[in-house]
């Protein structure tokens, strides 16, 4: 009997159905924050066209020597409707029918159109930032500027963030539903068989590795002026200082001081995990985060720094030292496991 359950084919509907919001939803989102933009700049990819701020981006990326981004540079733009209509026109047939077999059909069409989908948004990127003016009045040797394709990549004093926006995750979730559905229905079909019971596993993995790659636990900016610190409950207010940490689970944690993420830390040792990550705001690159690990500190009484730890961030070893030349004698080096020494626990 291969026959789908009653509410294997309702949740599929539901689940099918909910991809039609995709038509009036943004499916994909790019982020830059820079020093000059700390609000930072946006620009939304839909199923037919742009919106956004991608005309400011332009304006930047004629300094060194990118194309303009407009839509006509976006063949997909004219069919990618007609292939979000045929996947749901597909996901509805094993719904009407209620035959496994169509079901698996449907499970295998989205793994490809995923796997499609990723890779050409990583060919147009890989095209974008290598293929360069050369008269362009910015030119870096060496240097390309591929964005993200998903996830947080520094393009010199720029954060870009590139990742699924409300469409996209509505297709997402529709995904994963489909996937656990079809193990499940395998699991109920496997008679205590072992191979069954391998590829309902195996289905799993893969819906979460092909479905869900925006999992990863990457830095969420930080909303200055809305934000409130983990530790004292302060408001997040200037971009020089600041950290963020994560928990194995993705559990975020903000705060407006070092000192207040560290005495955190040592309060509650259970949430620093082997899998936990710390970033901490960089002093002069206008709130974006970084890997604590990667970072070079420096303590000086002249720093007013949110909660008094006079302890500043910095991505490299010469900006420090410009900014300890800057205050003057009285200065240290720091390492993180220098910081973390520094303050004891509450």
């Amino acid at each position: 009997m291969k026959k789908l359950h009653v509410i294997t084919r309702i949740l599929l509907a539901v689940a099918v159905l909910s991809m039609l919001a995709a038509y009036k939803l943004p499916m994909w989102e790019i982020h830059l924050w820079a020093p000059q933009y700390p609000e930072g700049l946006n620009m939304k990819i839909w199923l037919d066209h742009l919106s956004g701020d991608f005309d400011i981006i332009n304006g930047l990326n004629h300094y060194i020597g990118m194309a303009l981004i407009k839509e006509e540079m976006f063949p997909e733009f004219t069919y990618m409707g007609y292939v979000l209509g045929f996947l749901i026109f597909m996901g509805m047939l094993p719904v009407i029918i209620g035959r496994r077999v169509f079901l698996l059909i449907f499970v295998a069409l989205l793994f490809i159109a995923g796997g499609l989908g990723l890779w050409d948004f990583y060919r147009w990127g890989h095209d974008y930032g290598h293929n360069l003016d050369p008269k362009a009045a910015i030119s870096v040797p060496g240097m390309t500027y591929d964005p993200p394709i998903i996830g947080y990549k520094n393009l010199l004093n720029f954060t870009a963030y590139s990742g699924p926006d409300k469409g996209g995750w509505i297709l997402i979730i529709a995904g994963a539903i489909t996937v656990a559905l079809f193990a499940w229905e395998l699991w109920r079909f496997r008679k205590n068989r072992r191979k069954d019971n391998g590829i309902a596993a195996c289905c799993t993995l893969l819906g979460a590795v092909l479905l869900l790659p925006g999992c990863e636990n990457g830095p969420q900016p930080i909303a200055f002026g809305k934000d409130s610190c983990a530790e004292c409950n302060m408001t997040l207010v200037d971009k020089r200082f600041g950290a963020e940490f994560i928990t194995g689970k993705g559990k975020v944690f903000k705060f407006d001081d070092v000192n207040c993420m560290v005495e955190f830390i040592k309060r509650e040792p259970h949430v620093s995990d082997s899998s936990a990550k710390r970033f901490i705001v960089a002093f002069n690159e206008g709130g974006a985060l970084t890997e604590s690990d990667s970072l070079v500190f420096i303590k000086h009484k002249g720093l007013r720094t949110p909660m008094r730890s006079q302890v500043a961030a910095f991505r490299d070893k010469a900006s420090a030292q410009a900014t300890l030349d800057d205050l003057g004698e009285g200065g240290v080096f720091l390492t993180w496991e220098d910081v973390m020494n520094a303050f004891p626990a509450p």
